[in-house]
Parts: structure tokens; C-alpha cells; sequence
């Protein structure tokens, strides 16, 4: 699936999903329709990934969901996903591109204008925009409440033409600020992986995102 179609994209963390399995987590979310998971657990082993990451190609690659690895070109590259998510101090993208082939969708995470420029240059096939509303779900992450906001989100779309998705803080509450200022889908972590019913919460943000974006369309259409 091209990225540009992604809604609803599901970050795995297992330390967020209350006892339950990631497995148990991602099949919740395929069942709610999510386009794309990304397998992150970086405070597993690699071999842990490795083994989890075999698992999930086979529920992804049943569902038609793609499958994307955070960070560890070698891991993606193991597990067979569909490609690879880096960050500002992560191998370049041309690395992951030589590694991974043509084919592959590659990643990066950006907070600015200047990064989004320079992911676009450099060939990655989406941008992971974020935190928008902040977030807890990683150690050293900003606080709630200093996330870089929607602003900087639309700044940062209207500067490329990469598809957009927002991560940080995103909520079914909150998902049409993004997809208002220009991002095509929205990443959670925690807003599908804590819920009682992960199926239940992917299918509430998917209708917020599709929602707002059928509204921008008949709009842009006005």
C-alpha cells in the first residue's frame, strides 16, 4: 500500500498493552483496519525482534497491512517487511534504500521544516511528523503538553510533497488537527495499545481521520 493511503498506523510498544501480547495488540488493530504497523519494542533484544517481527509478517502479510520496522534496517531487512522507519540519528536513507532495494518503503522521523526537506532529498517515501500533542509513551520524550503543534505540522507539509503521518499524542479526539494541516494518516502508540478494546480504538481513529478527510475534500471541491 502507498503510504499516501495510510489512516491508521499502529506503533508497537509492549510495555504500554496492559499484560496483553504485541501479537494480540496488532491483530486487535488489523481487525479495526489499520493500513500499517510499525514493530518498535527497542528495549527488546534484537533477536527478540527478529522473532516477533517473523510473526507479524505472517498476521501483516494475511491482512495486507505493511509491515515497517523501526530503526533497524538489518532487522527489516531479516524479518522480510515492507521497510524501515528511521530517525535524525539513524543511517541515512540511502543506506536503508541500498539495503532494503527499490521497492521498500523508508521512513523518517522529522520535527522540521529543514528535516522534511532534507528526509524528501534524500528519497524517503513518508515522513513521521511528530510529537504533535506531545507524549509519554517514550522515556525522553517531551511533555504532554510540548508537542510541536498543528502549525508546525502544516509548515512542515507545505514545505514537501511526501505523505504526512503525525504521531505524538494523537487521539480519535484530537486526530482532525492533523489531517487538517496536512498530514494524510495518524500513528499511536499508546491511544490503541493501552485501550481496553484496541480493535474498537483503531476503528474510532480510523472514522476521525477518514472523516475529516472526506470533509477536506468536499471542501476542496467547493
Amino acid at each position: 500500500m502507498n503510504p499516501d493511503q495510510w489512516r491508521t498506523y499502529l506503533v508497537t510498544q509492549q510495555s504500554l498493552s496492559a499484560g496483553r501480547s504485541t501479537e494480540e495488540i496488532v491483530e486487535a488493530a488489523i481487525e479495526g483496519g489499520v493500513d500499517a504497523v510499525q514493530l518498535r519494542e527497542k528495549d527488546t533484544s534484537a533477536q527478540h525482534r527478529i522473532d516477533l517481527g517473523e510473526r507479524l509478517r505472517e498476521l501483516t502479510g494475511a491482512a495486507g497491512v505493511d509491515l515497517i520496522v523501526n530503526d533497524r534496517i538489518d532487522i527489516a531487512y531479516a524479518v522480510g517487511a515492507d521497510g524501515v522507519h528511521l530517525g535524525q540519528s539513524d543511517p541515512p536513507v540511502s543506506t536503508a534504500r541500498e539495503i532494503l532495494g527499490p521497492e521498500a518503503t523508508i521512513g523518517v522521523s522529522v520535527s522540521t521544516v529543514s528535516e522534511a526537506r532534507l528526509a524528501a532529498i534524500s528519497g524517503a517515501d513518508y515522513l513521521g511528523v511528530g510529537a504533535v500533542y506531545g507524549t509519554n509513551s517514550k522515556p525522553d520524550a517531551e511533555t504532554a503538553d510540548d508537542g510541536l503543534g498543528v502549525d508546525q505540522l502544516a509548515k512542515i507539509a507545505d514545505a514537501v510533497t511526501l505523505p504526512i503521518v503525525a504521531i505524538g499524542g494523537v487521539t480519535p479526539e484530537n486526530a482532525s488537527g492533523p489531517i487538517q494541516a496536512g498530514a494524510s494518516g495518524v500513528a499511536a502508540i499508546s491511544a490503541i495499545t493501552a485501550a481496553d478494546d484496541p480493535e474498537a480504538a483503531t476503528r474510532k481513529l480510523r472514522e476521525a481521520v477518514e472523516t475529516t478527510a472526506d470533509e477536506a475534500e468536499v471542501a476542496a471541491d467547493d
